[in-house]
């Protein structure tokens, strides 16, 4: 597209205050920088610093549910670019949720490079770059809802020396841009707090990352299972208290920047910035325009809250749906919203392992990005802080059950790591989770109380027992440090611990 074609297809736009937006997002061009950067940087800072940078593709795509702090993440970046001694000219950040109407334009992306390149460049892309030494850096946030943004952003960083980030509420969105960018894009996934940052953001302390980056390989060595309990131990002061908080809280960086916040107030904010923010507005237009059943929406969401840590049958779904809403709803729609809600990145979806390529028959295991949206939904508090569950027995079961849960996000968080759970079938009971690195695989079972007798590794050493499932060892996550087992073969640790990994 010409920019002269450009300028009068986004003229009208710009004319009703589209362009003050615009510039006021881009304080740098003025000589300003922008006020209140948090000092505390996410683990996804450096990797996404470094895509951008000096990448092997040109896009890097970071995706992640609302309110973990990808809009705060892009500032940060922008803010060292600048530090660096990056001309300001050459960072170009658009904010698409601050500009409803840029959704209007067929080409909104090539439009705005083409007015920023009339407008502040003052020449073209490539003559700015030679100028500079440099490409241009193009910062997209919340680009999901634009119809064809990658096409547009291919075109760019075909022809043009730019280099780009680009942030999403919605999987699904994201990921139908991927055969467009193909060998073009990077992808990292920012879910909520890892616990090291909750107790970094609370002021607890720091700790490194115990696993590298994208490093799958050391989860095939049982000593790398043991060395994380031997981790957890040696930090245990930092670890038992950023887990206490943890369990009060969750992992959303809303719920700990403002400690003194009662959880009422932490609890609307999390059920109107991120549930019924993805549904009202991420997941609200499906394909060709159509409208989705917002209460359906919720009412999945519920359930998913209701059953987490489980795999409920298709006629307890379809039962308490159509109680609730009153109407006669099929399972493949209930289960296509199942998947809106995983494309939103609020529920995990953990399908059956597939052995020999047949997949064992189950429903999806539910497991959500943060249990605290659990507590605000339902509005009920379950601990996993194991001083403050002894007070509360009662709710053993399904403190147990979102254990579970904390434990499958924390799996479904690690880059290209296959998670899976073993169904129980014949005389095989069922598995937990289990991991796939390679051609090895890890089983891991969840008992998530204080005693441990040998009829709860029985799913372990059955599925360890079979030598054609390849796991020469297993895991049992547990609440306490004490050793659950005498079996060699299963490294035993506690879920404050297992959070550490990352």
């Amino acid at each position: 597209m010409s920019a002269s074609r450009a300028q009068t297809t986004i003229a009208g736009l710009l004319e009703a205050g589209a362009e003050r937006v615009l510039r006021d997002s881009n304080p740098w061009w003025r000589g300003e920088r922008q006020f209140g950067i948090p000092p505390i940087r996410r683990w996804a800072f450096e990797p996404t610093h470094k895509g951008l940078t000096r990448g092997l593709a040109p896009v890097t795509v970071l995706r992640g549910p609302r309110q973990v702090g990808k809009t705060t993440l892009v500032n940060q970046i922008i803010d060292h670019l600048l530090d660096q001694g990056i001309a300001p000219q050459r960072i170009f950040r658009v904010q698409f949720d601050d500009i409803p109407a840029l959704q209007r334009l067929s080409s909104p992306v090539l439009d705005l490079a083409a007015w920023y390149a009339d407008h502040v460049l003052g020449c073209s892309i490539n003559a700015a770059a030679q100028r500079h030494g440099g490409p241009i850096y193009l910062l997209l946030d919340e680009v999901q809802n634009l119809n064809d943004w990658a096409t547009q952003v291919k075109h760019l960083v075909d022809l043009q020396p730019i280099r780009a980030v680009v942030t999403g509420s919605s999987a699904l969105r994201i990921e139908a841009g991927r055969d467009s960018l193909a060998g073009r894009l990077s992808t990292i996934e920012m879910g909520p707090l890892l616990l090291r940052e909750v107790g970094e953001l609370r002021g607890i302390g720091q700790l490194p990352a115990y696993l590298p980056f994208n490093g799958l390989g050391p989860m095939k060595e049982k000593r790398f299972w043991e060395d994380l309990r031997t981790f957890g131990q040696t930090h245990r002061a930092f670890r038992d208290e950023a887990f206490a908080r943890f369990s009060e809280r969750g992992a959303y960086p809303l719920a700990h920047a403002r400690p003194d916040a009662s959880w009422d107030e932490v609890a609307a904010q999390l059920i109107d910035t991120v549930v019924r923010r993805a549904i009202k507005h991420d997941l609200r237009v499906g394909e060709r325009g159509r409208r989705r059943d917002e209460p359906l929406l919720e009412e999945v969401f519920r359930l998913s809250c209701r059953y987490v840590g489980q795999t409920p049958s298709q006629a307890i779904y379809l039962d308490e749906v159509r109680r609730a809403l009153n109407a006669n709803i099929g399972w493949q729609r209930v289960l296509a919203y199942l998947k809106f809600l995983d494309a939103a990145l609020l529920v995990r979806l953990i399908e059956p392992l597939e052995l020999r390529l047949k997949r064992r028959k189950g429903s999806p295991k539910l497991i959500l990005s943060d249990h605290a949206l659990r507590a605000a939904w339902l509005q009920e508090v379950v601990p996993l802080e194991p001083a403050a569950l002894e007070a509360a027995p009662h709710l053993s079961d399904i403190a147990g059950r979102l254990a579970e849960s904390v434990a499958g996000q924390l799996f479904k968080s690690h880059n290209h790591l296959a998670v899976a759970y073993f169904p129980e079938r014949g005389s095989e009971p069922e598995v937990d989770f289990v991991l796939t690195v390679g051609e090895q695989r890890i089983p891991v079972e969840i008992k998530y109380r204080r005693r441990i007798d040998h009829t709860d590794t029985r799913g372990l050493r059955a599925f360890m027992e079979k030598s054609v499932y390849n796991a020469p060892f297993g895991v049992l996550v547990t609440q306490l440090d004490e050793p659950a087992t005498d079996d060699p073969r299963i490294v035993s640790i506690p879920l404050s611990s297992l959070l550490l990994m990352r």
